[in-house]
């Protein structure tokens, strides 16, 4: 495909694009922020690992109850409308966890997640459509993945925070010199005390980052935004009924089955990320060390980000896709594969060649989709995030089971990512030969 040589970012939309980019950095902190969160809760809760992976459930399944409403008050409002709400339910979702925290009751949590990811979903459904029409149509999908390069910014000062701040504080986690829990062997007096410190510890860097949005949600009030050629024609009454706009989408191939192939890529993204810790207590190394792993992935997840975007100047994206799908299978069958450390760094190496996953799929689905059904078709990509509340549930009760075929569950468990993977690779592979 020839590449436009049209700007990247046109000068009118620089303030804009630096303002809605931004925003892919707050949901990177609450989707990393809350990954480790799932071990903390399953110790300090007493919790098998199936159950508190319903904190990823009620996370991810926020946006797919939130992501085709967002869509609707998108279509009827604006942008800025969208990303409002979005910063709003945001902030009143991370405030919740003061009295989840004063209740201790697992349920509550799994609530104040639900209704922050209400806000989340508003924020994707509205930024990943905003930025791809913030300029030329040829430039696009290059212009997402550089405004997705910030979103693991985000993440890792989510995971820093985690690893420097929260995990090291948890009274729960500590172990005996061979290595055993001591939380666990407690009298039910002393765990409740524990569970009270725990607990507020887990709270605090919500309620911060609900301050942080607080902000944002006052300075993109006070910021004027341009109006979209999408926002332009629903003005004018020139936007599709929803009827045609789903008929249109049905019928195309490109972005149905792109919509398919995003809810597989996030839920290996999610399970690559969630269940790194678990790997790691398998292999004796305690929660706050074992996150260190997961923001080496981040880490390496972030470079890809601009090696890749960089890439998609001189390699088709749909190419690009294909190959690093081979390359993310090629890690996750080490994962599966080989037992202790050299397995482990293979987890951490899935990162590098996840990086550009997310918004080439979007960015390919999107592309042929009619600029008046883009909102709705954001949605429905959006709404693929529901991967991540299915599967990690279904590979938490596979590491229950301890040993599988006399090899660690934990390790088999990966291979449900790597069947993600695979489907990855043969949506990028159909998508360049048509």
């Amino acid at each position: 495909m020839k590449q436009s040589k049209n700007p990247l970012i046109p000068r009118k939309y620089l303030v804009t694009f630096i303002l809605v980019t931004s925003l892919f950095a707050l949901w990177g902190f609450a989707n990393d922020i809350t990954n480790p969160m799932v071990a903390a809760f399953q110790t300090v809760m007493e919790l098998s690992a199936a159950k508190a992976s319903m904190v990823q459930f009620a996370f991810y399944g926020g946006y797919a109850t939130m992501a085709l409403p967002a869509a609707l008050f998108i279509r009827k409002y604006s942008y800025k409308s969208g990303i409002m709400l979005g910063l709003a339910l945001y902030a009143i979702g991370a405030f919740l966890f003061i009295p989840a925290a004063a209740y201790q009751q697992f349920t509550f949590f799994c609530l104040s997640l639900y209704i922050l990811t209400f806000g989340l979903a508003f924020l994707e459904t509205t930024a990943n459509p905003f930025i791809l029409s913030l300029g030329d149509k040829g430039t696009a999908t290059r212009r997402l993945n550089l405004s997705q390069a910030f979103n693991p910014m985000g993440s890792l000062c989510g995971m820093g925070v985690a690893s420097l701040i929260v995990l090291p504080k948890l009274f729960s986690d500590r172990r005996d010199e061979a290595g055993q829990i001591l939380f666990l062997g407690l009298s039910e007096a002393e765990k409740a005390e524990i569970r009270l410190h725990d607990l507020a510890v887990i709270r605090d860097p919500y309620v911060a980052i609900g301050l942080v949005v607080l902000i944002m949600l006052i300075v993109i009030g006070l910021t004027q935004m341009p109006q979209t050629k999408c926002e332009e024609q629903s003005a004018k009454g020139d936007s599709h009924n929803v009827r045609q706009t789903l008929k249109n989408l049905w019928h195309n191939t490109v972005y149905r089955e792109g919509v398919v192939t995003q809810m597989f890529y996030v839920a290996a993204q999610i399970m690559t990320w969630t269940f790194i810790i678990q790997y790691a207590n398998h292999l004796g190394i305690n929660k706050a060390t074992a996150q260190m792993y997961n923001i080496a992935a981040m880490s390496l997840f972030l470079c890809s980000r601009f090696i890749s975007t960089f890439l998609m100047r001189y390699v088709n994206s749909r190419k690009l896709l294909a190959i690093f799908g081979c390359w993310a299978a090629v890690c996750s069958a080490g994962t599966v594969l080989i037992v202790g450390m050299p397995g482990l760094y293979c987890l951490v190496g899935i990162s590098f060649f996840m990086s550009l996953m997310f918004p080439t799929i979007y960015g390919i689905a999107l592309e042929n989709v009619d600029s008046r059904d883009a909102t709705l078709g954001a949605a429905f990509l959006v709404m693929a995030i529901v991967g991540g509340a299915l599967l990690p549930p279904l590979q938490g009760i596979i590491i229950d089971q301890q040993t599988l075929y006399g090899h660690p569950a934990v390790n088999v468990s990966f291979v449900l990512p790597l069947l993600c993977f695979l489907v990855i690779i043969t949506y990028g592979y159909r998508s360049y030969k048509r």
